[in-house]
């Protein structure tokens, strides 16, 4: 077991370093409008196609792992991520080769998560399963979090070449995850037959997964469009540009801890009652951001981060408790599907921006936000907290 609990740690260490590349071109767009001329629905589209690339072939790319055994081994993947958007500076004066860039980047990132959390499923057993589990998934988001940071820090110093600093995490973790996964750690043979699930008969619940896939689609989009546009708007409000990437990894590293402190509370009083009080105290804050200037309107940002974030583990589990056997499926529908859809949204809010400007295209997100709270409310699945009130 001690052996198992040191590969999930490994494994969870890279799925931080994997999600760092994650949001690294969002924060470098603010020197590719201003170096390159590139409008915001371009530089904007660049983001799109990167989430749209690692979102919809993770469905695919898991059904092959589980249906036939084929993966690209986890340390190979995150090679593949790193050395596409560590490089990305080099080719910056050609959009097309950073659109090229940022889909191998994003197949890279495709890659991982099958493989990984596969292992990650096979080597947390036993009564810390959920907790070791929990390990991994937080990884991605912290990853996901202090990557505008990392990113900022390298271009701040360096220009865009210097993310080729980022190379450095990738190369390490991969030689880490050769030293503490088991020795043979592909699929085929840490897999066992008896370990195999057993085929459910059940009729898939098809509409109550729709609606939750449309609703954090709705979701998704407002979550990318702030990370793709913050770091614009920032600066143009007078921040520098390192500055700008910390108040964003801040708005999503309060995302990280609300997604422990939103689970947690879901356990108690329901996955449904915090998915809805979530959102509904996202908006004031947000809200708050759009009005006003200075330290308020940034600490109001991180507290729209937290609240709105905190419901995104919260969902998952929601559908994994309504198709308890189709968990592989319905992940790759909410983690792929449901992220990638939202991911269009990016294009639109650029597209908006273009027109009307930064601040008014990121004040129309309280929509998707609203429409998004609609979907959930309408998602059939028990209330624990209201039944309580009413069965009293």
């Amino acid at each position: 077991m001690e052996d198992n609990t040191r590969s999930i740690l490994g494994l969870s260490a890279s799925h931080v370093v994997n999600d760092i590349y994650s949001p690294v071109l969002p924060a470098i767009l603010p020197l590719l409008i201003l170096q390159n001329g590139y409008s915001y629905f371009l530089a904007g589209l660049l983001v799109t196609v990167y989430n749209l690339t690692s979102s919809f072939t993770q469905p695919f790319i898991g059904w092959l792992y589980d249906n036939k055994g084929i993966s690209i081994p986890v340390p190979v993947s995150i090679m593949f991520c790193a050395f596409f958007m560590s490089f990305v500076g080099f080719v910056q004066g050609n959009y097309w080769m950073i659109l090229l860039f940022g889909v191998g980047a994003a197949l890279g990132h495709a890659f991982f998560h099958p493989s990984a959390l596969g292992l990650v499923s096979r080597l947390a057993k036993g009564a810390n399963r959920g907790k070791l589990t929990s390990y991994f998934v937080v990884g991605g988001n912290l990853g996901f979090a202090i990557g505008p940071l990392l990113a900022g820090l390298a271009v701040g110093f360096y220009g865009l070449n210097g993310l080729a600093l980022l190379f450095i995490p990738g190369l390490l973790m991969a030689v880490i995850l050769l030293k503490v996964l088991p020795q043979n750690f592909n699929r085929k043979t840490v897999l066992k037959p008896e370990e195999e699930s057993a085929q459910d008969n059940k009729k898939f619940p098809y509409l109550p997964i729709t609606l939750l896939v449309v609703g954090s689609s709705f979701r998704s989009w407002v979550i990318f469009a702030s990370v793709a546009y913050l770091p614009t708007y920032l600066t143009g409000e007078g921040f520098s540009l390192i500055f700008a990437n910390i108040i964003t990894s801040a708005v999503l590293i309060a995302g990280v801890f609300g997604q422990v402190i939103g689970a947690s509370l879901s356990d108690k009083y329901g996955r449904k009652e915090y998915t809805l009080f979530g959102l509904l105290a996202s908006i004031g804050p947000f809200i708050l951001f759009i009005i006003t200037k200075g330290w308020i309107s940034v600490l109001s940002l991180i507290v729209f981060g937290y609240f709105l974030w905190s419901t995104f583990s919260v969902t998952v589990a929601m559908s994994h408790e309504i198709a308890p056997k189709g968990t592989g499926t319905v992940s790759g529908l909410m983690l792929g599907l449901g992220v990638g859809a939202g991911g269009i949204g990016v294009a639109f809010t650029g597209y908006i921006a273009d027109m009307s400007g930064v601040l008014f295209a990121l004040s129309l997100l309280v929509i998707p936000i609203v429409i998004a709270l609609v979907f959930f409310m309408l998602v059939p699945y028990p209330w624990k907290s209201f039944k309580k009130n009413i069965d009293v």
